[in-house]
This record gives C-alpha cells, structure tokens and sequence, in this order.
C-alpha cells in the first residue's frame, strides 16, 4: 500500500482545488482534487504535507490540522493509505504548478466539479465539524465507488 498525504486549503469560503489536466497517465485526469501526493523515504505524513503543498502550490502551511486516514481499496489501482489534511493558514504566493491548474473554488460550488464520489464523501465529513477524524475506507470497481466504511461501518453516503 502507498502512502499518501491531501490536503483541502481554506481561505475566505473557498477551497484551493487543483484542476489535473497536466500530466500523463494521470488516474485523476481530469478531475479536481486537494494538493498533495507521494510519501519520499523517511518522511512523516506532516513532512510530506509541507513538501507536496510547497512544491504544488508555492505556499508554505501555518495552521493545517490531521482529518482523517483514507483508505482506497481498488481493482485498477495500487492500493493506498492517504492522510487527509485541511489547512487554515499559509503565507507564500501561489504559483503554477506541473500537475493541473490551481483554482479557489467557493466551497458549496465544489460537489458540482468533476470529482471522484469517494472525494466528494470525505469534504461532506471534513465539512462537519461535529466530526473531527475519521477513518474511511473507499472500495472502488473502476471509477465506481461499490463500498464505503467511516470507523469500520458501513456508510449510507446519501445521508452524509
């Protein structure tokens, strides 16, 4: 399983969303996602947060707060362990990233961009504030999402 990190920076109602149209053979092609990615050797899930926001985004986090664990169980895809992140400061400028195109997006005008339901399912919990950390688990037939479990049971996704 690889380790990943996401992270949902916040500022004036909006979400910092990175649109992937850049890269090749990209599984979120596309889609509209957090900024994140790859843990590097050694690293802690904070260590590789910092890293990937600064090299996707330019900005360097001050306040930035643990979610969730996510995990993404798939029939198409290596499986994966991503540790989720909302963020409430930086300072920085923002600059252009290789991987898409960085985009403030007001945060009820999110679920109508392409997204993945499982993406979807998690800014719905992290949105809450009644629901501090969370582990879920996405089990995913392709780009369908067959199964979700939040702290080990099954999740009604309509009723987030």
């Amino acid at each position: 399983m690889k380790n990943t990190t996401l992270c949902y920076i916040e500022k004036d109602g909006k979400y910092l969303m990175l649109h992937r149209v850049k890269k090749k053979d990209d599984l979120n092609r596309g889609m509209f996602i957090g900024v994140g990615g790859k843990f590097e050797e050694g690293e802690t899930p904070e260590e590789c947060l910092l890293r990937e926001v600064k090299e996707e985004t330019g900005l360097t986090l001050t306040d930035y707060k643990f979610r969730a664990i996510v995990t993404f169980v798939s029939d198409r895809w290596e499986n994966e362990y991503m540790h989720l992140y909302s963020a409430y400061d930086f300072k920085g400028s923002l600059k252009e990233c290789t991987e898409g195109d960085l985009q403030w997006v007001e945060k009820d005008a999110v679920e109508n961009l392409p997204m993945f339901l499982g993406d979807k399912v998690f800014l719905r919990l992290i949105a809450k504030k009644k629901t501090p950390y969370f582990s879920l688990k996405l089990c995913y037939e392709g780009t369908t999402l067959k199964e979700a479990l939040l702290d080990g049971r099954a999740l009604d996704i309509a009723k987030i």
